[in-house]
């Protein structure tokens, strides 16, 4: 007979890893932040500090303020990630976010309602 816990399914679907452990950014993080930030202009990266439930994260700008967030290794892997796509890296600790993120992202609310 095996015994089965009530939540064991919940555990294998949040993956690999023992609980309250951060996943690392992936090859997969990477290519979805190559690809945004191909596909749009005037992209700017801002880096948020690594916190007791997510790892270090990048988040993509673009232009219009559109936005994209993935993690990311650390700050020096963004730094070398900006300098491979030729855009520039702020700290959000910082500099903060830009105001076109908060008014694209308040347009977005109003288109869904």
């Amino acid at each position: 007979m095996v015994e089965v816990g009530l939540f064991d399914g919940l555990k294998r679907r949040r993956g690999a890893g023992k609980p309250g452990t951060l996943r690392s950014a992936s090859d997969a993080d990477l290519r979805h932040l190559e690809g945004w930030a191909a596909a749009r202009r005037g992209v700017e990266a801002f880096v948020e500090p690594r916190t007791t439930v997510t790892e270090t994260t990048v988040v993509l700008i673009a232009h219009d303020g559109e936005w994209t967030r993935r993690r990311i290794g650390s700050l020096d892997a963004a730094q070398q990630f900006g300098r491979k796509q030729s855009i520039p890296v702020y700290e959000v600790a910082k500099v903060g976010y830009p105001q076109r993120m908060r008014e694209y992202t308040q347009r977005r609310k109003r288109q869904q309602s």
